[in-house]
């Protein structure tokens, strides 16, 4: 059997229903892997091992007594820091935050804590989740696994990075632009950003969600089960819908799949990257579905919109702090953010009307499109110490532009491995679905499992 840290959550469950063994036992597992790999890639934030070991004591009870009180009692969690968690000051990946200690769970960590998930730390990210990197000016640079010399992506740095380094099943974090998808991408796991709304968050903001990162879709699809619960918090929040997360059987036969590849801009299209998502769509033709290809719904002038816009966001930010403590941002962040003092109103409505443009566009690609294939990054890789592949502020998103449409039109969309490079690093495929049909994504990405055949072994610690 594998390691119990290496163990799905359903698997998990499954072993608590059957008394094989303890969620103290995992725990434990999971801690022991930490101390393996921990020093090499710094993914947590905030590791409290000693309340986790009481947590778990607490749920191993309730098994042994045949209560438990969630769909996650007793499995190992780790959250992104700034999903706030009571009594955990919440950094924003920043030297410049003041710290403070949350008052209270965000609707995300109230959840899964609800349903009995052991929280054992939160996880890294880059400064203000503005960066595809585990580079921050708070944090220690995080690595990636499965090549240390490498990025694990961000924002959702750590969460990436741990669930490739087998830190326990399940990891949440949130994505605005791609912060789940291109850790996943480049970590070799799955993530799921759902639909705007679909989970409630704290605070809310345009295109900002979380989701699951996990090893596997189904433990993607448990953790949506708890996540899309209700919150009074989100003013943006979904109305409360009765989905069958769990209900994953479903084929890709006769489903209508658009097949994105070269978007004219950006980072060029890595032939690598390529190959895997054509062979991915291969897969879906074989099995039945209907694939042409299709063109993007982002250009030139919107990415460079969005771009605008967040620039006038962060600086805004930036400027209502003491000079001194600005000046301890990340020097690409703080590079970047200045820009937006010198756009004029005008030109931040126009940025921010960009997002109205791409849901235009999107909303038209789907009117007889069931699913699209892309994608997730362009590139395979790029180095741990990198703020971005090309780390140029005045061109910071070239390589979100497969990504980042799907936060402003509010279709959800996965990333998965799809295969890897001739050194064995992972490329992942992004399946994107219509608004709201977070379950069909999740469906077509649990078909795209058994398609793609054999997947490498996790990476091991170093010795």
């Amino acid at each position: 059997m594998s390691a119990l840290n290496d163990l799905s959550a359903v698997e998990l469950l499954a072993g608590y229903h059957g008394k094989k063994f303890s969620p103290s036992e995992v725990l434990d597992d999971v801690i022991a892997q930490i101390g393996r790999w921990e020093p090499h890639i710094h993914a947590l934030y905030a590791f409290d091992p000693d309340g986790a070991r009481a947590s778990a004591k607490a749920s191993t009870e309730r098994w042994r007594r045949g209560e438990p009180i969630g769909a996650l009692d007793g499995v190992p969690i780790t959250i992104k820091e700034n999903i706030a968690t009571e009594g955990v000051p919440v950094p924003l990946g920043a030297a410049t935050t003041t710290l403070v200690p949350a008052p209270v769970d965000a609707p995300q960590a109230a959840r899964v804590r609800e349903a009995g998930a052991v929280i054992f730390s939160k996880t890294t990210m880059p400064d203000y989740g503005m960066l595809s990197s585990g580079l921050s000016s708070f944090h220690p640079l995080t690595r990636n696994p499965w090549d240390l010399r490498q990025n694990p992506g961000g924002s959702s740095a750590g969460a990436g990075a741990a669930g490739a380094a087998g830190y326990g099943p399940l990891h949440l974090g949130t994505d605005i632009g791609g912060s789940v998808r291109l850790p996943a991408c480049w970590c070799g796991i799955f993530a799921l950003k759902p639909s705007l709304g679909r989970v409630p968050i704290d605070p809310p903001y345009i295109g900002r969600v979380t989701g699951p990162m996990t090893r596997t879709v189904e433990d993607a699809a448990l953790l949506m089960s708890v996540l899309s619960q209700p919150d009074p918090r989100d003013g943006m929040s979904l109305p409360p819908a009765d989905i069958d997360w769990p209900a994953l059987d479903a084929s890709p036969k006769d489903k209508r799949i658009g097949l994105m590849l070269d978007l004219g801009f950006g980072e060029p299209l890595e032939e690598a990257v390529r190959a895997t998502v054509i062979a991915a769509a291969r897969a879906f033709e074989a099995a039945g579905a209907s694939v042409r290809e299709v063109s993007g719904v982002i250009t030139r002038e919107t990415l460079d919109g969005l771009d605008a816009f967040w620039r006038a966001r962060a600086w805004d930010d930036l400027s209502k702090l003491p000079p001194e403590t600005a000046a301890k941002a990340l020097p690409y962040i703080y590079q970047w953010a200045e820009g937006g003092a010198k756009l004029s109103g005008v030109d931040v409505v126009r940025g921010f009307n960009a997002t109205m443009t791409i849901r235009a566009a999107a909303a038209q690609l789907f009117a007889d499109l069931d699913y699209v294939i892309s994608p997730v990054s362009p590139l395979v890789k790029f180095a741990a110490e990198l703020a971005a592949p090309r780390n140029d502020p005045a061109k910071p998103f070239e390589h979100i532009i497969y990504t980042v449409p799907w936060n402003m039109a509010e279709n959800p969309a996965a990333s998965i491995n799809g295969g890897y490079d001739a050194e064995g690093f992972p490329i992942g495929v992004q399946i994107i679905g219509r608004r709201f049909d977070g379950l069909g994504v999740l469906r077509m990405a649990k078909a795209f499992e058994t398609l793609r055949g054999p997947q490498k072994p996790w990476p091991s610690p170093p010795s």
